[in-house]
């Protein structure tokens, strides 16, 4: 199957492109030197002369906390922009297959029971990435009506938050779980005796190995027809932000202090996604938090001039 993969540089896309070569898929990944996915013409036109048997939508404007805090409707803007390029060119080829991948900030903020798909736009959203949010939840409600269409296998996949080799470290587009390691990684070269968390440290974030889930989609591109329009896909367990500080300090051999910063936002109280329609279909995360953590510092060791 030959596959037109966008955002194939980035964390998820670099992953998902080595998956789907390995399934022997051929893949087109064009970067954004070559081809502006805002631009509808230009990658409607890309994907015309590639003319692939699956699209598989990562590419997203992203940033961390504070970023969404000071560009909000940049980030709503952006990857409208991009969504309808992509999705719109894919749907007017008759593209069949096709594979978008959502966001669990879709969801309504601080409900404490795992989300359901059936809660998307049950309630107010988490209000420091919102503008992100309705743009994936526009792009995914647009990709569940073409999945209507006869023949038509377009999918929606809702990842946690991700993590793992090829993350940003850069503090002012990392999100939470790079953030730390990078932070306790500097704490340690500088010899600091306390590191500093953003909020009281009690929310609870599900992060997932980001080559697992990539795994997850190569196997499942072949499959979209016996899958359901819109799936969670996380790894199926929480921990509080200072848990995780307290397990990457233990894993990076840390041992100063961690001082909460209380006048940081917290943000969301929590943002686990219940995933068992997935593992119902094969989903079956197999790293451990501990061994992410670990592989990931490894990366970022080994790539510092990147990260």
């Amino acid at each position: 199957m030959k596959v037109f993969l966008t955002g194939g540089s980035g964390m998820l896309g670099r992953h998902l492109k080595t998956e789907l070569e390995l399934l022997g898929h051929e893949v087109v990944a064009p970067n954004s030197s070559e081809l502006d996915l805002r631009d509808a013409r230009a990658t409607s036109e890309l994907m015309e002369r590639t003319a692939p048997d699956a699209v598989v939508h990562s590419a997203a404007k992203v940033g961390g906390i504070q970023a969404n805090i000071e560009a909000g409707g940049m980030f709503l803007t952006a990857n409208l922009a991009i969504d309808h390029s992509v999705i719109f060119g894919a749907k007017d080829l008759g593209i069949k297959n096709f594979v978008y991948i959502g966001s669990s900030c879709m969801y309504p903020a601080n409900r404490m029971e795992p989300l359901q798909v059936s809660d998307i736009l049950s309630g107010p959203l988490e209000p420091t990435n919102a503008s992100y949010a309705l743009a994936k939840i526009s792009g995914t409600k647009a990709v569940e009506a073409f999945d209507a269409i006869e023949d038509f296998n377009w999918k929606t996949f809702v990842a946690s938050n991700l993590y793992g080799p090829g993350d940003h470290f850069d503090p002012a587009r990392s999100h939470l779980l790079a953030a730390i390691i990078s932070k306790v990684q500097v704490a340690k070269e500088e010899e600091s005796t306390q590191i500093v968390m953003w909020g009281d440290g009690k929310v609870r974030r599900e992060f997932t190995y980001v080559i697992d889930f990539a795994k997850w989609v190569g196997v499942s591109i072949s499959n979209l027809q016996n899958l359901p329009s819109i799936m969670n896909v996380g790894c199926g367990e929480d921990f509080t932000v200072q848990e995780f500080y307290n397990i990457v300090m233990s894993e990076l051999g840390f041992e100063g202090e961690l001082i909460a910063d209380l006048s940081k936002p917290n943000g969301n109280l929590r943002k686990l996604m219940d995933s068992s329609i997935a593992r119902s279909f094969g989903w079956n995360p197999s790293t451990t938090i501990n061994k992410g953590i670990v592989e990931t510092h490894r990366w970022l060791l080994e790539n510092r001039t990147h990260a």
